[in-house]
């Protein structure tokens, strides 16, 4: 994993519920929202989606940008997320299953 860090989007479905959240090891804490130890709001509303994710080169920047992004209205989250995932793939795979296996 890089240094920074991160910004991520977690949802339920397509155009459904969304967590954002801000991390600086990514792939630790998408596997726990995924196995459901990590929010209770993201285990209780079956956002286990990786949606969306973005890296910052400053933990700080990740903050701000993680605070930025939650007053958004949905509609501009939305637009965030279709930019990078118009079909709101599972970016799990792509972005970490890789190199979950080698740890």
């Amino acid at each position: 994993m890089e240094r920074g860090g991160w910004v991520y989007i977690m949802a339920n479905r397509y155009r459904g519920g969304m967590y954002v959240g801000m991390t600086a090891d990514a792939l630790a804490r998408v596997y726990q929202h995924r196995d459901g130890t990590g929010s209770r709001h993201v285990r209780d509303f079956g956002k286990t989606r990786l949606v969306y994710v973005e890296h910052h080169d400053t933990i700080e920047g990740a903050i701000a940008r993680e605070k930025l992004v939650k007053k958004w209205r949905r509609e501009w989250k939305f637009a965030l997320i279709e930019a990078a995932n118009p079909d709101w793939d599972d970016l799990w795979e792509q972005w970490f299953a890789a190199e979950a296996g080698q740890k």
